[in-house]
């Protein structure tokens, strides 16, 4: 894709043990020397608010998925005007920063700068998003605990100070034009392998649909389901609704505990996929707190979690070896052993026909929440034990080939990402020459960044909405 690039003819210390080498013409500069800080405050609270994501930068808060807050509640926020630059003090080293393109206002704890005449923000974005560069905000942050919890604050007397590469300005502009082009085309590059992946998916998905709506003989006898659900099913099968083959089902308490640093794991919707667990941002609870919501469920392997609310209609089988408790969203189904394998109710419970019938008995109910009487009215084809077992085995194998190669085409992905922050790093640091290439491309190129493709929800996201709902408070 760029072939042909090759290192600057003459090179000088930099003086930076994190930077090492950087072009003899370039500079390096404090900070503080490009962007100064600006405090403007509104005393309506009638601007737009923004949202500051990892992304897409800064975005207009309502149509990101914010909450609406009231212009009285936005009294003293920070106005922001285009081109101004933001930092969220508790995610620099994150890469937390955005540009502004439209006058708006944004959280009062985080920083705004006015860019000086010789800065060009779009450059600087890069390179304040260079993991070396991190590892120095993170070192330069103040406050309490390790920064992982997001106690630690980048304040602009310590932001200031720090020394970045500094190009002429017109190589700056040469080298994002390069940037912007390499990631459009690496971002393409990653939506077609992510197609594949989707493309799998489906497949997989479609062989659990035919197996648990109409088994493994094609040949079999088949009878009409009576319900409009399911079609036909085969003819020795039932058709059962979710609260013929579970002795039990509970959800987990209504109420928030006091969360602490470590203890029982307190499972939310999220951190439960059909696939997998999603256990790295889990929440603890206390022995006493565990103690007392085992009272009214108690998790054990061989249940089933099945999610309602924000994320309703994902099922799983518990295979986990520890305590842990589960949130109100989470509904805890004891299986009838005798009449249905927990695997095989996790996997009807998952396709298609049976995620349509949660998504409908949820529209209109309460907080959006499904409840356990409306879930236990599910219905899904129900074969002998047996049969059950088989099709499981069979659904095994099938899945294993698959995800065999979606994980292939995933490292794919990884790799094709890892190179791209690498040529960054190289690149704003002046480790690679891409002036004469930059050049031959046209000025103006839609950027397109590679994260926007990417398939997993913004791990920020949550906690960017958290600190724009607490300033707001």
């Amino acid at each position: 894709m760029i072939d042909g690039l090759r290192s600057y003819p003459e090179m000088k210390p930099s003086g930076l043990a994190w930077l090492g080498d950087v072009p003899a013409h370039w500079d390096v500069r404090r900070i503080k020397t490009l962007l100064k800080e600006i405090d403007s405050r509104t005393k309506t609270g009638e601007e737009r608010l923004l949202s500051l994501r990892m992304r897409q930068g800064l975005v207009d808060h309502i149509d990101a998925g914010g909450k609406l807050i009231p212009p009285e509640s936005l009294v003293n926020f920070k106005i922001v005007e285009p081109g101004q630059v933001v930092m969220n003090r508790m995610r620099a080293a994150a890469g937390l920063f955005g540009v502004a393109g439209v006058r708006g206002l944004v959280s009062p704890d985080y920083a705004v700068f006015e860019p000086k005449p010789d800065a060009f923000s779009p450059y600087l974005l890069q390179a304040f998003r260079l993991p070396s560069l991190s590892a120095v905000f993170r070192a330069e942050s103040k406050g309490l605990g390790t920064g992982e919890s997001g106690f630690l604050r980048l304040y602009t007397d310590r932001f200031g100070p720090i020394p970045v590469p500094y190009p002429p300005l017109g190589e700056q502009r040469l080298i994002v034009r390069f940037l912007d082009w390499h990631g459009a085309q690496t971002a393409k590059l990653i939506r077609a392998k992510k197609k594949i992946i989707a493309l799998l998916n489906e497949q997989k998905q479609a062989i659990i649909h035919r197996a648990v709506t109409r088994g493994l003989d094609p040949n079999v006898k088949r009878k009409p389901s009576g319900v409009p659900w399911i079609d036909e099913v085969p003819e020795h099968w039932e058709v059962v609704t979710m609260r013929r083959v579970i002795r039990r089902a509970v959800d987990g308490p209504h109420h928030s505990p006091n969360y602490l640093d470590g203890g029982i794991p307190f499972l939310s919707a999220r951190n439960v996929r059909a696939d997998r667990w999603l256990l790295d941002d889990v929440k603890f609870i206390s022995e006493a707190d565990y103690s007392e919501f085992c009272r009214r469920i108690k998790p054990e392997v061989g249940d089933v979690l099945y999610t309602k609310g924000d994320t309703t209609g994902v099922a799983r089988v518990v295979d986990l070896q520890f305590r842990f408790q589960v949130w109100v969203h989470i509904a805890v189904l004891k299986v009838l052993n005798s009449k249905i394998e927990s695997k095989y109710l996790s996997t009807a419970l998952n396709s298609a026909r049976c995620y349509e019938q949660a998504q409908l008995l949820t529209r209109g109910a309460t907080n959006q929440d499904l409840g356990l009487g409306r879930m236990k009215n599910i219905l899904f084809g129900l074969p002998p034990l047996s049969e059950q077992k088989s099709i499981l085995a069979f659904l095994r194998e099938a899945s294993r080939k698959i995800d065999r190669v979606a994980d292939a085409v995933k490292r794919e992905v990884d790799l094709i990402q890892e190179l791209r922050t690498r040529l960054i790093s190289d690149v704003v640091t002046g480790k690679l020459d891409v002036r004469t290439f930059a050049a031959s491309l046209p000025e103006t190129i839609e950027a397109e960044s590679i994260d926007d493709v990417a398939e997993d929800d913004d791990p920020d996201q949550a906690i960017e909405d958290a600190e724009s709902q607490e300033a707001a408070a």
